[in-house]
């Protein structure tokens, strides 16, 4: 991009500073400027714009700040992954396009005919009270029979503690809104769900993380840092956890309820797939643990039924409930109610046990196949993190690479992943990606895998230059 496209015109009632971060936010947002495209050296714009240097470093800061850029030590500054402006879904409609980013199921699953008849079923026999608004909490009939379902997985509640949700993502959203104040601080995994820490950022938030190991979070790295911050509450996936895949061992699990009845947290458990064991040993969810009452749970079908039905549940501890109720019912009053009652009759009148055990032998098998073939071909040139389950691998590059040139690469060769860094708080020297399999079939997985298995050298051949020591940022 010409550098004299970047010259402003200033307004000397405003500071300058911002108006050159208006300037270069205006120009990421509208498109002028894409993902991972480097913005000028400090100097070199600094004079450009006839400003001092310290008004361009103090809106770097800014744009950094707000998630517009993100610096690379030695390298410069770059326009942020987070704010490409590439959609991948414009291809959804081309079989030459390998949807691996996608996190969406496959068709395939949905029992679409049974469905129908569930929705014709609402629709028939319950009168026009099915189009209003329930009382906030779900439908009695539906919470009882998701009680009983939850049961099966040693969650042992009442439907007074329970609440149907529209999604996950709104139940972590109704939870930040209810419990967390402006600069409170909240502990996270790293790396770990982007959803979440898009949400609690947005509620203004303090995020600590803490790393995860392949058998969940570090115990050690977390009491070390409860011993000196006091946080209101923990997001945690401890079973097929997004976007690695690990899940936590049994001990772990145990021992963090522990932790959170010693120093006064909630955890907030976010569960999308622990219906399902795969190879692990222990998929039982934290809440199934907790006898303490400090485990806010949160239950998606996206994954397991129709993501389209935008439909969840939250076992909620008793003494939170009457805030977390204020909260939803200032986000959208209620769930919809044709919904719910078409998700109570197709749970209770057809048969959800049978779709459940046909889902999770297409999950398994497709997992194992996938996991063998992924290790086969990129095992020895690409560190492949370590899991027993899920639908998602995550998979680091060579030091000095960075996983939005990756990805960006890959679409070139018709193969979509997702960058990694979405999954961190900061984006500082990520060389991550996540290949999701849940949406394409094995063998398409394993084409795309094949692609990405070819064209790995040509990539760290094109992009060595980045791994280099590069003071231009300041020339």
């Amino acid at each position: 991009m010409d550098i004299q496209t970047y010259k402003l015109e200033f307004n000397e009632k405003e500071c300058k500073y911002l108006q050159v971060y208006n300037k270069i936010k205006s120009m990421i947002v509208d498109g002028e400027l894409t993902s991972n495209e480097k913005l000028p050296p400090i100097r070199k714009l600094s004079k450009i714009m006839g400003v001092n240097s310290v008004t361009v470093v103090r809106a770097y800061e800014l744009l950094e700040s707000d998630g517009y850029v993100t610096k690379r030590v030695g390298s410069g500054t770059f326009v942020s992954h987070k704010n490409g402006n590439f959609d991948a879904s414009k291809f959804h409609n081309s079989d030459d396009l390998y949807r691996l980013d996608s996190g969406n199921p496959s068709p395939e699953i949905f029992p679409i005919e049974d469905f129908k008849k569930a929705i014709n079923m609402a629709l028939e026999n319950d009168d026009a009270s099915i189009f209003n608004y329930d009382d906030g909490h779900g439908i009695p009939e539906l919470k009882e029979v998701l009680k009983k379902y939850l049961s099966n997985f040693h969650i042992n509640t009442t439907t007074d503690n329970l609440m149907v949700i529209s999604g996950a993502q709104q139940g972590i959203d109704i939870v930040s809104k209810a419990m967390i104040n402006y600069s409170d601080i909240v502990f996270i995994e790293e790396p770990t769900y982007a959803g979440a820490i898009d949400v609690l950022k947005s509620r203004g938030a303090k995020l600590v993380t803490v790393p995860m190991l392949d058998d969940g979070i570090d115990i050690g790295i977390l009491k070390m840092k409860l011993e000196k911050l006091r946080p209101k509450l923990i997001y945690l996936m401890p079973n097929f956890q997004n976007p690695t895949g690990i899940s936590y061992s049994e001990s772990k699990k145990k021992k963090i309820i522990e932790m959170a009845e010693e120093y006064g947290f909630y955890i907030l458990e976010d569960d999308f797939i622990s219906d399902f064991r795969f190879l692990s040993d222990n998929n039982r969810t934290l809440k199934s643990y907790d006898k303490y009452n400090r485990v806010i749970y949160i239950k998606s079908f996206s994954k397991i039924l129709m993501p389209g039905l935008r439909v969840g549940v939250m076992d909620i501890p008793s003494e939170l409930m009457n805030r977390v109720l204020i909260s939803k019912y200032s986000s959208d009053i209620s769930t919809s109610t044709l919904i719910q009652k078409s998700l109570y009759y197709y749970m209770d009148k057809f048969n959800w046990k049978s779709h459940i055990v046909n889902v999770e032998k297409i999950y398994t098998q497709k997992y194992i196949e996938c996991f063998k073939y992924i290790h086969k071909k990129l095992g020895s040139r690409l560190k492949v993190v370590s899991n027993k389950g899920g639908i998602n691998f995550f998979l680091e590059l060579k030091r000095g690479y960075f996983s939005s040139d990756f990805v960006k690469f890959m679409l070139e060769k018709k193969v979509a992943l997702q960058a990694g860094s979405i999954y961190f708080d900061n984006e500082i020297d990520d060389r991550f990606f996540r290949i999701n399999i849940a949406r394409e079939s094995v063998e398409r997985i394993k084409e795309a895998i094949d692609i990405v298995a070819d064209n790995l050298d040509e990539f760290y051949n094109e992009n060595r230059k980045i791994s280099k020591i590069d003071n231009s940022d300041l020339q």
